[in-house]
């Protein structure tokens, strides 16, 4: 199967503050965004886009954790501290690789791995 048919082409974040948002995943992850209007921006990494919303309440709990991909864990993980984001699982091993699990400002929580 190739092409977008049937794969994830958007997340959607409910947040508190966009901008704060923006300066987090665009310090942590260097994520581009382009404003909607004062209650919505698109973000990209530079190969998927998805949204940062105000226009709903923070859910932060109870959905499916979205992974990113680093090549080095470590500097992502001090990144992720640094800008103000807790981890809440420090590095570890699984089959295929290392991860670790953080919180954002908003309380979600999201992953980050490496095959290394």
């Amino acid at each position: 199967m190739a092409g977008k048919n049937n794969t994830i082409n958007y997340v959607e974040f409910n947040v508190s503050d966009i901008e704060a948002s923006k300066a987090f995943y665009g310090t942590v992850f260097g994520w581009q965004f382009k404003d909607y209007g004062p209650q919505y921006c698109e973000f990209s990494d530079g190969n998927m886009t998805g949204g940062f919303t105000t226009t709903a309440p923070v859910k932060a709990e109870g959905g499916a954790l979205v992974i990113l991909y680093a090549d080095n864990l470590e500097p992502t993980l001090e990144a992720v501290k640094k800008a103000g984001g807790t981890i809440v699982e420090y590095i570890f091993e699984f089959p295929g690789g290392r991860r670790f699990h953080f919180k954002d400002l908003d309380g979600y929580e999201l992953a980050v791995w490496t095959q290394n």
